[in-house]
């Protein structure tokens, strides 16, 4: 398997265990994107701050799996900042997130979807796969539509079963196909 490392950027936690899990299933390093500044109020006003170095080098990896939230429909300042960044040092990327769009809602205003075309627009020929992961699969039916259910719900061991699993599963197989 070519080398391959996990960077993430997680506010409340479901990326980070998403990032984790994937690390873990293809045993490769992982390391978190640390803003310069990290005031929720910039990022949503799309200020960008910068990001602090990373620790590793990002150049001795093939591909780089780059795992973080989507906040109304937006590409956020961390994960742009490391894009940006590290474009001309990254060989290929996979963009990965938890997030609150549905996949049927993915190219809605606030979808993932319009997410994934910036990344491939800043990225250019480098982005190999985008995959979401909508917090909505871990919530029972009667709940899907509850903002505040919504809300308080993050990524776990306990729920992280069915439909959301199955997709995992599926996105595991399609990297390790591409990381070949």
């Amino acid at each position: 398997m070519k080398k391959t490392i996990v960077v993430y950027y997680s506010r409340k936690g479901s990326n980070k265990y998403l990032a984790k899990k994937i690390s873990k299933s293809l045993s490769c390093e992982i390391e978190e994107i640390k803003p310069r500044l990290n005031v929720f109020l910039f990022f949503l006003m799309n200020i960008h701050l910068g990001i602090k170095k990373l620790k590793h080098n990002i150049k001795e990896y093939d591909r780089i799996i780059l795992c973080g939230p989507i906040w109304m429909g937006k590409f956020i300042p961390p994960l742009r900042s490391f894009a940006k960044k590290y474009h001309n040092e990254i060989n290929s990327l996979i963009f990965v997130t938890c997030c609150g769009s549905t996949i049927a809602k993915k190219d809605e205003k606030f979808g993932h979807g319009l997410v994934f075309k910036e990344v491939e627009s800043i990225m250019n020929r480098k982005v190999v796969n985008c995959q979401a992961f909508p917090v909505g699969l871990v919530l029972p039916d009667d709940k899907k539509e509850d903002t505040d259910a919504f809300l308080k719900t993050h990524l776990n061991d306990e729920n992280f079963k069915g439909e959301i699993n199955d997709l995992y599963v599926n996105f595991i197989e399609k990297v390790k196909e591409i990381c070949g």
